[in-house]
């Protein structure tokens, strides 16, 4: 009826005109005329207009928001009113508002009590050094509605009664976005007001109904603003999950901060990264596939999606690991199942290995399983765990990894009797200091810890436990078997996970403190039963995790220490797997060998590993065997193996929807053989041939910060090469950036020196070979009496004795 209708009245206007009298056209043209006026007119008086250009306490400088690199698409501000338009949104999209509503995304500014503790002494320092302003860094991806509405610069913002503190990241902020101006980070975007239908911001019922019925009566345009190409690229959650530290804020020098962007980008679970140790059968291409997953919705918004035939919209809760702010908040249970349903399969831990005489150079009985060792009494032993990443496509913990609370609960009992443990809590919830924690442990200048998030303060790092995706850890754990022990002994290893821990908490609680409630999530565990000499047999079920792989991750966490002594117990490892008929074998063989320079044996490795049947991943031994030429000075083969990798030339890559052409690591390696090659060509008469070297180096390095503007390796070469082509002014502008961007060695050493020496337990952790002591004096949870009992004395690598008692964090 609607395509027909306007059909027929033209056909009876055309009947119409043929029978009647001839057309009047100057009556006509003025009909046009007064019909023009008067669209003109209603545009103009109901034109979208969110209000006031400014707020009233606004004090916006005009300067492009820095620190923050936000920027509007005028460079002025935006009307509050405009960013705050989720009760709008919520007319058509109720569902999608109901799990913004409880999403960290919704809580990601003052109405977040420790994003404002911090803040709040951030701004404090700020002005104190002479500019408020330089607090922006936090607000281009927390504060988006009082930073662009000006509010933000105000020393008197009241970020608790002000109508835009407790806006979060809104509807509109995210969707406002017209552009990514950069892979920098630091809310490098570009946001506008967006442009609506009439009556948008009529408070009229009536007339907000038109809106609505224009909105869906002609959903293009609506939808052209809202939902644009850049919203479904990593890119986009990218300009806020990547950080850099600037010289405004922290008044020393540009540091990297939190990096999910790079860490997925160059993982095997995006498939754009060539190195990794594992890859799943299909490149997960987008944030969005894990963090914003399918559900069912009735929402004006969803769509066919899939081939299930219902209708589904993304999640908008963004899935994650904050279980802190659904319980500060009061939110419903089911905010925080989702969470840990979520969490759950993320990681693994594997009770591993079993050493005698409590060192890592002790006889080895692995795997544990199904076979089991029978344990002596009054015999000290080696337990070994790796902990495995599963499905993370980028590094854990990741975000705000200094007060990300994730660590090792290890228990071990003889029937009722409790022999050992690590990882325990005292009465105000706080962790045993001496337990290992999945963290980074951030230090300022003076050497203290950074513990409420103030990352103005930020110097440097005394340790770094993260695991990259796909890649595993091992942990070492020390413990005697009692001398009157008969019954078996078990084993229970436990990743804890909470998200604030317990200095922080206290920090922003402040007077309301009373101890540490928030949820703690068990994200893997693992259990064994142990048998005692002269005491009841015992036989243990084999976890469902192949042998070789079992070998293999023990492996990788023992050559991600590499620089900490492992890397023997490392290459037997590898050994095991290549015996046991899996291509990784070989190939991480090949990957110790080139760290200790063994270039043969590299070799040798990586044609056993391309001759298994099945073959290693090729694009990995093209990787491997690129450096290795590079090394060995075959720069033309090496050359080859490079672009081979950035082309992806491998079916089986293409197949399984991997992209090796962003891997600047893999580029760079290009650009550096490149620039060696050209060195080769000496003489006027290969001056030609050096110089074409020369600038293909010099595009492989520019594309290199294309991808990553603050790379130090390219602007360290870049620099390098212009000098020899004799542009002094573009060396100069490069190795000026290499200073600003490369890490600061010397400064770091007074910081750490003085943190390690307060603190015994930080300064253990941070030791070459750490062994955890399972029977510590003091050690939480455990009996006093009885843990001095069983005290093992040395518990390091080296035989130095840590078991003293934890120093205040």
């Amino acid at each position: 009826i609607h395509v027909a209708v306007p059909l027929a009245m033209a056909w009876l206007f055309v009947l119409h005109r043929l029978a009647g009298r001839p057309i009047r056209w100057r009556v006509g043209v003025r009909w046009l005329a007064a019909a023009v006026v008067l669209t003109l007119g209603m545009l103009l008086w109901q034109a979208p207009d969110p209000g006031e250009a400014t707020l009233s306490d606004a004090t916006y400088a005009g300067d492009n928001f820095l620190p923050s690199l936000a920027r509007t698409g005028d460079g002025k501000l935006i009307p509050a009113r405009a960013l705050m338009m989720d009760d709008y949104c919520r007319g058509c999209h109720a569902d999608v508002h109901e799990q913004w509503s409880h999403s960290a995304h919704r809580l990601s500014s003052f109405n977040n009590p420790a994003y404002r503790f911090s803040v709040r002494e951030t701004r404090k320092v700020a002005a104190e050094r002479g500019d408020n302003r330089a607090a922006r860094f936090c607000a281009g991806c927390h504060d988006p509605v009082p930073l662009f509405a000006g509010a933000f610069d105000d020393p008197d913002f009241d970020d608790e009664g002000h109508p835009t503190a407790a806006a979060g990241i809104t509807c509109t902020a995210c969707h406002a976005i017209t552009r990514i101006n950069s892979p920098r980070g630091n809310a490098d975007f570009t946001i506008e007001a967006p442009l609506h239908y009439p009556f948008a911001y009529d408070d009229n019922a009536f007339l907000q109904w038109v809106n609505r019925q224009l909105v869906k009566a002609k959903p293009e345009f609506h939808k052209k603003t809202f939902l644009k190409p850049l919203h479904r690229q990593p890119e986009f959650c990218g300009v806020c999950h990547k950080v850099h530290l600037p010289e405004e804020l922290n008044r020393y020098k540009w540091l990297r901060g939190q990096n999910h962007f790079d860490a997925f980008a160059l993982s095997g679970v995006s498939g754009g990264g060539a190195s990794s140790f594992y890859y799943p059968a299909q490149a997960v291409r987008k944030c969005a596939l894990c963090h914003m997953p399918l559900v069912a919705s009735a929402d004006f918004a969803a769509g066919l999606f899939d081939d299930s035939g219902e209708l589904k919209v993304h999640d908008h809760q963004f899935l994650g690991a904050n279980t802190a702010l659904p319980h500060l908040a009061g939110f419903p249970a089911w905010v925080n199942e989702k969470h840990r349903a979520y969490l759950a399969g993320a990681l693994r831990v594997d009770i591993f290995s079993l050493k005698e005489d409590g060192l890592i150079t002790g006889a080895q009985f692995a795997p544990l399983r199904p076979e089991l060792p029978v344990l002596e009494p009054g015999r000290r032993y080696l337990l070994e765990t790796v902990i495995r990443t599963l499905r993370l496509g980028h590094t854990f913990t990741q975000g705000t990894s200094d007060s990300n609370e994730v660590w090792l609960d290890v228990t071990l009992t003889s029937g009722d009797r409790l022999i050992g443990r690590s990882g325990g809590m005292d009465a105000d919830g706080a962790v045993d200091p001496w337990s290992h924690f999945v963290n980074s442990y951030v230090l300022d200048r003076e050497g203290n810890r950074i513990d409420r998030r103030n990352a103005q303060d930020i110097f440097t790092v005394l340790y770094n436990h993260q695991i990259p995706p796909g890649a595993a850890d091992v942990v070492h754990y020390a413990f005697r078997v009692p001398e009157d022990l008969t019954e078996p002994v078990a084993v229970e290893v436990k990743l804890l996970y909470r998200k604030f821990d317990t200095t922080y908490l206290r920090h922003f609680q402040g007077e309301s403190f009373r101890g540490n409630d928030l949820p703690v999530v068990t994200l893997a565990s693992d259990r064994i039963v142990l048998p005692v000499a002269g005491g009841t047999a015992v036989s243990g079920a084999a976890p469902g995790i192949a042998g070789w792989e079992r070998w293999n991750d023990y492996g990788i966490g023992l050559l991600r220490k590499a620089d900490r002594g492992e890397l023997r117990q490392a290459e037997q490892a590898f050994r095991r797997v290549e015996a046991l008929g899996r291509p990784d074998g070989p190939l991480n063989l090949a990957r110790i060998y080139l760290r200790e320079g063994r270039l043969e044996e590299a070799v040798g490795a990586l044609q056993r590993a391309a001759a298994h049947d099945p073959p290693a991943d090729p694009w990995v031994v093209a990787w491997i065997s690129g450096q290795v030429n590079k090394q060995n000075g075959y720069l033309d083969e090496a050359i080859a193996d490079f672009q081979r990798v950035i082309a992806t030339d491998f079916e089986q890559a293409h197949r399984r929807g991997f992209d090796f052409s962003r891997d600047y690591r893999v580029i760079n390696e290009l650009g550096q053989a490149l620039f060696e090659r050209a060195k080769q060509e000496r003489g006027a008469a290969r001056g030609e041939r050096r110089d074409a070297y020369l600038a293909e180096a010099a595009h492989w390095f520019q594309r290199v910060l294309e991808l990553d503007p603050e790379n130090v390796t390219a602007h360290y070469n870049l620099a390098l090469l212009y000098e020899l082509q004799d542009e002094p002014l573009r060396a100069r502008e490069h190795r000026a950036l290499h200073a600003r961007y490369r890490p600061d060695d010397n400064a770091d050493d007074q910081a750490v020196s003085l943190h390690r020496r307060r603190n015994p337990a930080a300064d253990h952790a941070a030791a070459a070979v750490v062994i955890y002591d399972l029977q510590r004096p003091g050690a939480y949870g455990l009996p006093l009496a009885r843990s001095g009992a069983l005290a093992m004395g040395p518990t390091s690598g080296r035989g130095d004795s840590h078991a003293r008692e934890p120093g205040a964090e």
